[in-house]
């Protein structure tokens, strides 16, 4: 298993300088003059020339890649060139309520797709299993932005009882103290021992998170439902069923665990993939994460922002994919 872990890990690093490499030549390759938006819209062309100079611009790519890499090494993102505040305090700010929204929505997507899958596979070709397949392909398909939307004006604007947008009600924020400790409001408003924070950022959770979740319930489903179907006719099953076992044993504690491999790798992705594809849910419910800094970077055509945001990215499904390949090496088989 250790060199299994080691074997990933490798990969993992060859994978992430494969990114740097390729985001640090596109961002000196696009037309642009990073020193010009330094300075301002305003600048004399003795202040860019000084920027230029400042930032290391005038030296040669090989020279700006080598101080890169370096800089990396030691946890730099360098500057955004639109705020002028490091990218790494800047991502600090805006990754944790992006992870809070992602993992609680993921968890609710998990919690709900794999007993929709495994009833699915259980029902095959009966009418509960085209109902369920038709609610997983229906979910999958619909457009995230026309998911929140409706959502909003079912319980915001007809119901009136969840709240449009944003991470905790205007009077919380301006009567309250609102505890910082891990960046998850609700982890610390429960720390705290602050339960008024809690259930109000928990209100504000319902309904973006909602969004982001209804595409991996489906994803969750339909995997769930084609790896259980693969694995009811293999031998162990049968004899399972042989010996008289109840068939919910037979699904849930003997075929369930040998299908979630497939699963793992599934929901690991999507994790990957929302953490930095939620800017549409972001921006229609006004939530502070990293969403909304990667559509600030993007039309400021910040490059630093964007390659800190990539970086980010790369790591993430590097993670998430060692995670994921654990969970799956948990079978011998796979190891080998």
């Amino acid at each position: 298993m250790i060199k299994f872990i080691l074997r990933r890990l490798m990969l993992g690093v060859i994978v992430l300088f494969g990114v740097v490499v390729i985001t640090f030549v596109i961002a000196r390759v696009v037309p642009s003059d990073p020193a010009a938006k330094w300075v301002g819209p305003r600048a004399t062309p003795e202040q860019i020339a000084k920027a230029t100079v400042d930032l290391g611009l005038d030296q040669p790519v090989y020279v700006q890649f080598w101080k890169y890499l370096a800089a990396l090494a030691q946890g730099d993102l360098g500057y955004s060139l639109r705020t002028h505040q490091p990218i790494l305090s800047e991502l600090e700010a805006t990754i944790p309520p992006t992870l809070e929204l992602v993992t609680l929505s993921t968890l609710a997507a998990v919690i709900a797709g794999i007993p929709l899958g495994v009833v699915s596979a259980q029902k095959k070709d009966q009418t509960l299993d085209h109902l369920s397949r038709l609610f997983s392909i229906g979910v999958v398909s619909l457009p995230t932005f026309w998911i929140g939307l409706v959502l909003q004006l079912i319980f915001f604007r007809l119901l009136d009882i969840l709240p449009m947008g944003g991470q905790l009600s205007m009077g919380i924020q301006l009567t309250m103290d609102v505890p910082t400790v891990t960046g998850f409001i609700t982890v610390d408003s429960l720390l705290a021992g602050n339960l008024e924070v809690f259930f109000d950022a928990l209100k504000h959770l319902v309904l973006p998170g909602f969004t982001i979740a209804v595409y991996p319930v489906g994803l969750v489903a339909r995997m769930t439902r084609s790896a259980l179907l693969e694995i009811m006719n293999e031998d162990y099953i049968t004899a399972a069923r042989s010996y008289g076992l109840p068939e919910t044993r037979v699904v849930w504690s003997y075929a369930l665990k040998n299908s979630l491999g497939p699963t793992a790798t599934v929901v690991a992705l999507s994790i990957g993939f929302t953490l930095v594809n939620t800017f549409l849910t972001e921006s229609i419910f006004a939530w502070p994460g990293i969403g909304n800094y990667i559509v600030s970077a993007v039309v400021g055509l910040d490059y630093p922002a964007i390659i800190g945001v990539t970086i980010f990215s790369t790591i993430s499904y590097v993670i998430l994919n060692l995670a994921a390949d654990i969970i799956v090496a948990t079978d011998p088989r796979v190891r080998v």
